[in-house]
């Protein structure tokens, strides 16, 4: 069982004084301890605790092992702390009041969210030349590149490299 580290109240406390007198059981208790709790009572040792109902039960846990916990991230976004001005691309992502930015494919890593793809047909009625459509949004937008026909069965165009236009 992991603890909260004063191991005063709540699920973990009650946890606690049912496993206690048991010696196949042991308490983590992660950080720092304070004078005068349950914890702090533990690290010390005793041969008994008294429970919160009074009950004056056996310690049979043997104490103060020291474990060591090694941990591998593989964030690819924070491989490098961007410079002033540089640009940063990913998903800003809100957990417990604190922020983070992580590439989309971390996401299902990192977190308990995921990602997916959306496919979506829009027809929209144009009256105009196709030729017309394309140099506008040519003029108005930074990557608009022009498709084959034959990979696109007419005339078409792909915006920013997501969005295609098919006449």
């Amino acid at each position: 069982m992991a603890s909260p580290s004063g191991l005063q109240s709540g699920l973990s406390r009650q946890l606690f004084e049912i496993w206690c007198s048991d010696k196949k059981n042991a308490c983590v208790i992660p950080g720092n301890v304070v004078e005068g709790t349950l914890a702090k009572t533990i690290i010390n040792e005793p041969k008994e605790v008294t429970l919160m109902n009074g009950i004056i039960a056996s310690l049979n846990m043997q104490n103060c092992q020291s474990v060591e916990m090694y941990f591998n991230s593989e964030k690819r976004l924070a491989e490098k702390t961007p410079e002033v001005g540089e640009t940063v691309s990913g998903l800003l992502v809100k957990k417990t009041f604190t922020y983070q930015i992580m590439a989309p494919d971390d996401l299902h890593v990192f977190s308990q969210l995921s990602t997916e793809n959306i496919s979506q047909r829009i027809t929209i009625a144009y009256t105009g030349a196709f030729g017309v459509l394309e140099h506008r949004l040519k003029q108005i937008l930074e990557s608009v590149e022009s498709l084959p026909d034959e990979e696109s069965e007419g005339p078409a165009f792909r915006v920013h490299e997501r969005l295609t236009m098919k006449y």
